[in-house]
């Protein structure tokens, strides 16, 4: 294995940070409330860093994600690249990359997911869906959603012809309430024969091929959420880091401290874990090898420590990390988002743990 970034990962990734650091400040976030901040959007698609995620891969994705967890700069940038672009990409059908790729590339379309702690939704005839999801991130932003059914299909549902619902969440995701009633869909990878979806014989359509587009997109969105919580992970510990070295107490700074200083190494330590493990499970979807249990470990990673971390940079920081206008709340905020959306830790670890007991991973 080797992560050491490629040329262009490496240049998209400054230029993200530059874009991030520049556009997404504290004064901006506090302006812009719990809404998107469509500026930013704007500024990353004009600099082609969307359209960038289909040349640098997963793993180059991931080190973009990690910029934006550092500010936690208010953009889908996760949602439309895992369940827009390389979605699309990798399982749509000739016409619809045609179609959408440009767009979301452009940041015209934005493209959210009902995939992750869903259920509930069933295709009807002719692809209409019924259903709800009760939570997806960024739909109010989004002009599509890319839905699984009860079979694991995936669909295309364009937001304006569902109800939608605002949905307000720990962290600040402009996330709705999809609720589908009869809406018409596109399956991804386009209908194999355009006949009635309720009288398809399903024993003939390949259940292993169905499996495995559901199974790669799930992973690659935990991988790259994952990668998302390593950045507010980094940022949060950052921000720690400056205030116990600039904050006095008893004529000495806080870091100088030894439990201050253990703490702050335990964050690092945990910082650092998830940061490796999404790189890893980026690298071998890059690569082409299996990486479902390589994603499940990263979601584990960063769904039980990157909630001790934000716990960590909140408490030291002190009373200042209680004020909910501080910069350091945020990434608490975001944090126990990314939490409660991979999945709690030992939900996650389950999965694993069946993937390995039934013989499922493969290396």
């Amino acid at each position: 294995m080797d992560f050491t970034p490629t040329e262009d990962q490496a240049a998209a990734r400054d230029l993200a940070a530059r874009i991030f650091g520049d556009l997404s400040t504290h004064d901006r976030l506090s302006a812009t409330g719990t809404a998107t901040d469509a500026a930013l959007w704007k500024a990353l698609c004009s600099a082609g860093l969307v359209a960038a995620v289909t040349d640098v891969g997963l793993l180059g994705l991931v080190l973009l994600l990690e910029e934006q967890g550092r500010t936690t700069a208010q953009v889908p940038f996760a949602a439309s690249c895992v369940y827009g672009l390389l979605a699309v990409a990798a399982h749509g059908s000739p016409e619809q990359r045609e179609r959408l790729l440009p767009r979301i590339e452009d940041g015209s379309v934005v493209v959210s997911g009902a995939l992750l702690a869903q259920g509930g939704v069933r295709a009807g005839a002719r692809g209409g869906l019924s259903g709800t999801a009760p939570v997806v991130p960024w739909l109010r932003d989004a002009t599509h959603v890319l839905v699984a059914d009860d079979r694991r299909w995936l669909w295309l549902v364009r937001t304006a012809d569902a109800r939608c619902e605002p949905v307000e969440l720990t962290a600040p995701w402009s996330a709705g309430r999809l609720t589908l009633d009869g809406t018409p869909a596109e399956r991804l990878g386009g209908d194999d024969d355009g006949a009635d979806h309720d009288r398809i014989d399903h024993d003939r359509i390949d259940r292993d091929r169905i499996d495995h587009v559901y199974a790669d997109v799930v992973a690659t969105a935990r991988t790259a959420f994952a990668g998302l919580q390593a950045g507010v992970c980094a940022g949060s510990l950052a921000r720690a880091v400056a205030h116990t070295n600039t904050r006095e107490q008893f004529g000495r700074p806080l870091a100088a401290k030894q439990a201050v200083q253990l703490r702050a190494a335990d964050a690092y330590m945990d910082t650092e874990a998830i940061r490796l493990t999404a790189y890893e499970a980026a690298w071998r979807r890059d690569e082409g090898l299996p990486y479902a249990a390589q994603a499940l470990t990263a979601a584990w990673w960063a769904s039980e420590a990157g909630q001790r971390v934000v716990h960590t940079g909140q408490h030291l920081h002190g009373g200042a990390g209680a004020d909910l206008e501080h910069p350091v709340h945020r990434h608490f905020l975001w944090g126990r988002q990314l939490d409660a959306y991979l999945g709690c830790g030992s939900e996650v670890l389950q999965e694993l743990g069946e993937l390995i007991a039934y013989g499922e991973v493969e290396t």
